[in-house]
């Protein structure tokens, strides 16, 4: 089977489509001003990430804010994946606890009720 010159323009075109993408939503990201946290779906507090300080969930998890960034610091969790997790300080990052149904999200400030955008406190589900 023989490559044609169409074909391999094709597939470098994909690639080239691919990076793009890959490197528009990594510049993008917006940073975040608070976490959201909630445990069994329902909002255990939330959070300024501009204050450094450390936020004990229960259940054996704290989670600390420090320059800007928020990370599960313990879990007493078999598998520590929301400790693996890592820090988060974009709008949209998560870390997550699954056995002790804790979810952390970074959001963005409310916008001011004058505003021309209009960003909902709670999502109805």
């Amino acid at each position: 089977m023989k490559v044609k010159k169409n074909d391999i323009l094709l597939i470098v075109g994909i690639l080239a489509a691919a990076v793009i993408l890959i490197f528009a939503g990594t510049m993008q990201k917006e940073p975040g001003k608070k976490i959201i946290i909630k445990v069994d779906g329902e909002i255990f507090g939330v959070y300024s990430l501009s204050e450094n300080q450390e936020i004990d969930i229960g259940n054996g998890n704290v989670c600390r804010i420090s320059n800007g960034k928020a990370f599960m610091e313990r879990a007493d969790c078999p598998d520590q994946i929301c400790v693996k997790t890592g820090e988060i300080s974009h709008v949209g990052e998560t870390i997550v606890c699954l056995p002790h149904r804790v979810v952390i999200e970074v959001e963005k400030e409310n916008l001011k009720e004058d505003s021309d955008e209009f960003e909902p406190d709670t999502i109805a589900g």
